[in-house]
């Protein structure tokens, strides 16, 4: 197993001839906390084993630099997902990239614009709730945010289907089946070792494809007026596969970043008093009395502020992978093509060169345009940014517009969130929180 190190990349051998450094990542609890570890111990750009497989990853932005190739329409967070779910149909040619990039961009805007009005009835209904509770009623966060991702995102990526409440309950349960199989499953070579896991999994993604493949048929051909995302996709020129894979990552993926961006952002926002107070006074002035426009939500700046530290303090998606498809160089380090280059969003999102005091919750950082820049480039905004997060931003922006314009978001007493560091990053335990009114 001559690695990386042969071509003078430094990191670790394997511990175990099959499995490689799978058993170091699982005494580490996660592949980010490995991660750290490794580029602590071996500086910007590292080399391990996933099994028989050299892998290289990249822990700063100047290495990232390097490597991110702007004209790439791969989203590499995807890229990953695909692997894992062992889907095919990626890596087409240029400009059969670009062109499903397109068809996602135009997927996720006509999407959200088209339901809207669906997105703040569901944010309504969520207030209308915890406006009811007694004020020191504890809430129970990661389950409500989890359950209003699931209904939202269910029908705005797939439709009319998932008004049913039983049909997205039935969603949910299949996709925590799945996700905790990606998450982990694969990861820890565990999967493959238990058969009733491995067939709870198989079933559960089945389940999910045929309901897909369902709506799919149901869209073809039709012209309706509420577009759905996976209308877009119906309408490109896609085979049916394709469709079928790209709707499976884009609504697994969705599901579950939305979910988890509406947790972590009102957890943070509990503890920060001042950040609160300031978004509430940006909605309050951007929003008035009137009514919640796409067009209002675009304005509101601060917010989308607080979203992007809320991103980068939890580390959302603490990686993502690519396949290097040709030979490629980073610093004096040559990268051989076919190596499973991994970015360790985790380690440069907390890197004090990069962001100072970095385990500050400040969304005023985000102020500076150069902050920005570097963000965007690591696929957190801008041009780069992959669709699902574009997607749980503007939900959560409609969720914290509501929420916040009539409740105050408090913290319990007491409380701490640990983290678990999966394909998404969330809290271990259930985040509870209390809230009063304005």
């Amino acid at each position: 197993m001559a690695g990386l190190q042969a071509a003078g990349i430094p990191g670790i051998t394997p511990t175990d001839e099959k499995d490689g450094n799978l058993p170091d990542i699982v005494n580490s609890g996660s592949l980010h906390e490995f991660l750290v570890n490794l580029h602590e111990r071996y500086g910007p750009v590292v080399s391990f084993w996933f099994g028989r497989r050299p892998v290289v990853s990249l822990g700063t932005v100047n290495v990232l630099k390097q490597h991110i190739n702007p004209n790439k329409t791969l989203d590499p967070f995807e890229t990953m997902l695909k692997s894992l779910l062992r889907y095919q149909s990626g890596g087409g040619n240029v400009s059969e990239n670009y062109t499903r990039k397109k068809l996602y961009e135009n997927g996720v805007t006509d999407s959200l614009q088209s339901n809207f009005a669906l997105l703040l009835k569901l944010s309504e209904e969520l207030l209308n709730k915890w406006l009811s509770y007694p004020e020191s009623q504890h809430i129970p966060l990661c389950q409500h945010m989890l359950g209003f991702a699931m209904k939202s995102v269910t029908q705005m990526v797939m439709g009319s289907t998932f008004e049913d409440d039983q049909e997205v309950i039935c969603f949910q349960k299949n996709h925590g089946t799945v996700w905790a199989e990606i998450g982990k499953g694969f990861l820890d070579g565990s999967l493959d070792k238990s058969t009733t896991r491995k067939k709870q999994y198989e079933d559960a993604l089945m389940q999910l494809e045929s309901i897909l493949k369902k709506i799919i048929k149901e869209r073809k051909g039709k012209n309706i007026s509420q577009r759905i995302f996976i209308d877009s996709l119906v309408q490109g020129n896609l085979n049916d596969q394709q469709i079928l894979e790209d709707s499976m990552i884009f609504s697994l993926a969705s599901c579950i970043i939305t979910a988890k961006l509406c947790t972590w952002a009102i957890c943070f926002l509990t503890t920060s008093e001042e950040v609160q107070k300031k978004l509430y006074e940006e909605i309050d002035q951007v929003l008035g009395k009137g009514p919640i426009t796409p067009e209002k939500m675009e304005q509101l700046r601060y917010c989308r502020q607080v979203l992007c530290e809320t991103v980068r303090t939890a580390k959302l998606t603490p990686v993502s992978a690519r396949l290097q498809d040709i030979e490629g160089k980073i610093d004096k380090f040559i990268i051989p093509r076919e190596t499973l280059v991994l970015y360790a969003l985790g380690v440069v999102l907390q890197d004090p060169s990069t962001w100072p005091s970095p385990y500050k919750f400040d969304p005023d950082r985000f102020n500076d345009e150069s902050v920005m820049n570097t963000f965007s480039l690591l696929g957190f905004s801008g041009t780069q940014e992959c669709p699902e997060l574009r997607f749980a931003y503007m939900v959560t922006t409609v969720l914290l517009s509501i929420l916040v314009r009539r409740l105050h978001l408090l913290p319990v007493e007491g409380q701490v969130i640990e983290t678990k560091y999966e394909l998404v990053t969330s809290s271990k335990e259930e985040a509870w929180i209390t809230v009063s009114k304005r």
